[in-house]
């Protein structure tokens, strides 16, 4: 993927997602007031990137959860990340 590939499906994203260019990963950071919201957002996410077969890393604990997508096998970004990240917005929105 470009540079402008990246840019342009970033830019579908809710604006929450930030890029690392650099380490070639995309985040986001959701927070909440309550434990309980964090683990359903972490079971989510994990839903679905086991859907999509492309698997997050994933931290939570009180009052947040922090995804995070990267293709690890290609060592960058690809569009399975941008993908699984629209479906946890449109999950979440």
């Amino acid at each position: 993927m470009t540079d402008t590939d990246i840019a342009a499906l970033k830019n579908d994203l809710n604006p929450d997602w930030i890029l690392d260019a650099q380490a070639q990963k995309l985040t986001r950071t959701f927070t909440f007031k309550a434990y309980a919201k964090a683990v359903y957002t972490a079971n989510l996410a994990a839903f679905i990137s086991d859907q999509q077969g492309h698997h997050a890393d994933v931290a939570f604990g009180w009052g947040y959860c922090t995804v995070t997508f990267t293709s690890h096998e290609l060592g960058r970004l690809s569009p399975d990340d941008f993908i699984c990240a629209a479906k946890l917005d449109a999950a979440t929105a």
